[in-house]
């Protein structure tokens, strides 16, 4: 079987497709054989009726994973709202044994797969009678354990002090955190990840600066979050 990390962040639009893309990278460029996955993606493009644009076609392009889309997410919306709305605005309700065996299917592909979550933490996958599902409970299904990437400006500390309380409250292991647009020479983001290892008691795993190409970490210790 492969070993597996879920990728989640502090809200939207914090930098976890980039971060994604420069993990997978990482990975591929160092000789693993390393893929992608992603339950559900809404506010993807289309064109001629054909998806052409979404974070698993960045997540492709960035790390030279050249699957196929259909292969790497299970659901995909046009409709930028979160998966729960978009499916009762699109139809093709979402079915969580679909996405199990999905990711089943890359577990014979691939040594090691990046699975990343929708929005932050709290997000609604599908929220309609008795259907409801929500982020945390792919994570449980998919049994993994999860990196968390938060930002590195005012307001960091609460927002990562918060998903990480939630993510223990719910029982799931947090392998690590990540800052996007880290700026070592700015003393706010320095005392942020200060702060944030000592109030959530997690290792910040890596800091990223702003428009990074590559990620700094050893490979050896990306290697140990996938454990």
């Amino acid at each position: 079987m492969s070993k597996g990390i879920f990728v989640t962040a502090t809200g939207t639009d914090i930098g976890k497709t980039y971060i994604s893309g420069l993990i997978l990278k990482k990975l591929r460029d160092s000789g693993y054989n390393a893929g992608y996955f992603k339950a559900a993606i809404s506010g993807a493009k289309k064109e001629n009726g054909k998806f052409v644009s979404s974070d698993a076609h960045y997540v492709n392009e960035i790390s030279g994973l050249n699957e196929d889309i259909d292969d790497m997410v299970s659901y995909i919306y046009e409709s930028e709202v979160s998966p729960h709305l978009a499916q009762k605005i699109e139809g093709n309700k979402i079915n969580i044994n679909k996405i199990k065996s999905d990711y089943d299917n890359l577990q014979f592909k691939y040594d090691y797969i990046l699975t990343e979550g929708s929005g932050g933490i709290i997000c609604p996958i599908r929220y309609d009678g008795k259907n409801r599902i929500m982020l945390e409970d792919i994570i449980k299904l998919l049994d993994l354990n999860v990196v968390v990437i938060t930002h590195s400006s005012l307001g960091c500390i609460n927002d990562t002090v918060l998903t990480c309380e939630y993510l223990k409250n719910r029982n799931i292991f947090i392998k690590g955190i990540i800052m996007n647009n880290f700026d070592e020479e700015n003393m706010l983001c320095t005392d942020n990840k200060k702060m944030i290892e000592e109030l959530t008691n997690c290792e910040v795993v890596e800091t990223i600066n702003k428009n990074k190409k590559e990620l700094s970490m050893d490979i050896k210790k990306l290697l140990k979050i996938f454990e």
